[in-house]
């Protein structure tokens, strides 16, 4: 039973992050983009903020010290900021299928991060040739053109895998930074904090204030979505299913998400995915492969022997 639950909610999760980007898509109609991701974060952290202080013993809601600060500024700046500015201003000029395609390179950049930050545990040869595989995704799917390198098309393609790398690097420094802050907490003050960031590049970049265009029914239901289901639930179920399936497991929904993604966005938004966007994700999967091929091989082992039991 746990192991049907714990599939559903994978599923879900996956549905509500892959769905995500239809529901930037169509905010973006009616919202500048960084202030859409701004909004998006003033709502989901003031959720998940009362969501740590109900669940959470005394005045664990709150960060303490140097470090735990530290590991809020980086989730504010890198996982939620850089990360949404990036890919919100991005998806202006791409779809939101291969814009969740781009993003799912972020698990194998996550690890050429973490190798590069710590020499003694560098990338084998294999390991590598899994980044620059994956890399080789990200350049089939921008398609760029060297007498256009500044096209809309190749640029925002370019903004959005900028987005994947500054989540992988700021998932690699919020584990290196020593703090034993919960990870309700350190989520719902890095996304107030980011929402903030977010706010002072809109008005550094000059973006309309226009609340009578916020109200228009999908503006706001793009909005609802993504604050409620992608951002607060969704967390809560990547939360649970790390702890219930470790960390190389949950990296599959990155892979799993622009499925849901490619159904909705031409159901809705009437995308389709071309022949080579799906190449370089294939070529993005199979880097993810080769990267992690000790840890799946692990994983699958570890599967084939309850199911060996049962």
């Amino acid at each position: 039973m746990s192991r049907y639950r714990n599939f559903g909610l994978f599923l879900t999760l996956a549905a509500c992050w892959g769905t995500a980007f239809v529901a930037i898509s169509a905010g973006l109609e009616h919202f500048p983009p960084v202030l859409f991701a701004a909004l998006r974060y003033d709502v989901a952290g003031i959720v998940m903020l009362a969501y740590a202080a109900y669940t959470l013993e005394g005045d664990e809601w709150l960060p303490h010290g140097r470090d735990e600060w530290a590991v809020v500024a980086v989730g504010a700046v890198l996982l939620i900021a850089a990360y949404h500015a990036f890919l919100f201003v991005g998806q202006q000029n791409t779809t939101a299928a291969a814009a969740a395609i781009l993003v799912s390179l972020s698990p194998v950049l996550t690890t050429g991060f973490a190798r590069a930050l710590v020499p003694s545990d560098a990338l084998s040869v294999v390991g590598v040739f899994g980044v620059v595989l994956g890399l080789v995704g990200v350049a089939v799917i921008s398609q760029p053109d060297p007498a256009d390198l500044l096209a809309p098309d190749f640029v925002a393609k370019l903004l959005v895998f900028c987005a994947a790398a500054s989540f992988a690097l700021g998932s690699v420094l919020t584990r290196r930074i020593d703090a034993s802050l919960p990870i309700e907490t350190m989520e719902a003050w890095s996304m107030l904090g980011g929402a903030l960031v977010m706010h002072a590049i809109s008005l550094g970049l000059g973006e309309p204030i226009e609340p009578a265009a916020w109200t228009h029914p999908e503006a706001l239901g793009a909005l609802a979505y993504l604050a409620l289901v992608a951002s607060a639930l969704g967390f809560l179920l990547y939360f649970d299913l790390l702890e219930r399936l470790g960390a190389v497991e949950i990296n599959m929904v990155s892979y799993v998400a622009p499925i849901f993604t490619a159904i909705v966005g031409w159901l809705y938004l009437g995308e389709v995915v071309d022949a080579t966007t799906l190449l370089g994700f294939a070529l993005i999967v199979a880097g993810f492969a080769v990267v992690k091929r000790r840890a799946l091989r692990e994983e699958f082992d570890h599967v084939n022997r309850i199911y060996s039991r049962e």
